[in-house]
């Protein structure tokens, strides 16, 4: 029987990809006053409800979304969280 899932996945840059977003913010912070904040990354926060014969099957299909979609693959790391809601149907 099918599963409803909900998943959060969070979308970053990988480490040596340049993050000119953050640098701005950064540099906002300096401006009013937090000139402790040494970094900022700006990412994606995207949640995705679904249904799937398991858990395995919709992490293995969020996978494939994030790799044709949701992220760019050569400049992006996500991490999905997934937590089954109900049965469908």
């Amino acid at each position: 029987m099918a599963q409803t899932y909900q998943a959060q996945i969070y979308v970053t840059l990988r480490p040596s990809v340049l993050d000119p977003a953050g640098t701005a913010v950064r540099s906002g912070l300096a401006h009013m006053g937090y000139d402790n904040v040494e970094q900022v990354r700006i990412g994606k926060y995207i949640e995705v409800s679904l249904t799937a014969e398991s858990e395995a099957a919709a992490h293995t299909q969020l996978n494939r979304m994030c790799d044709q979609l949701l992220a760019n693959p050569v400049i992006e790391n996500y991490r999905i969280e997934i937590a089954q809601l109900s049965a469908a149907g």
